[in-house]
């Protein structure tokens, strides 16, 4: 006698597709804090030196601070 069962394959199926798009949310999530992180560097260091001590920063300060930016700190 043959019989099938469907509801297991069915809810690993489900539970596959879930986690796939837990994937693709925390690689949206990763690329959008390597932006923010990306383009804080860049306006920093685009930055005079006269302009970091206006603000009381440091050149060597740039990428702890581009990383709070992105919240990665």
């Amino acid at each position: 006698m043959a019989y099938a069962t469907f509801g297991p394959r069915a809810s690993e199926r489900l539970s596959v597709l879930q986690h796939l798009a837990g994937l693709r949310l925390s690689l949206s999530d990763h690329l959008a804090r390597r932006r923010a992180y990306r383009a804080t560097l860049e306006e920093l260091r685009a930055l005079s030196d006269r302009d970091l001590a206006d603000l009381d920063l440091h050149r060597s300060l740039i990428p702890e601070i581009a990383r709070m930016a992105a919240d990665w700190a």
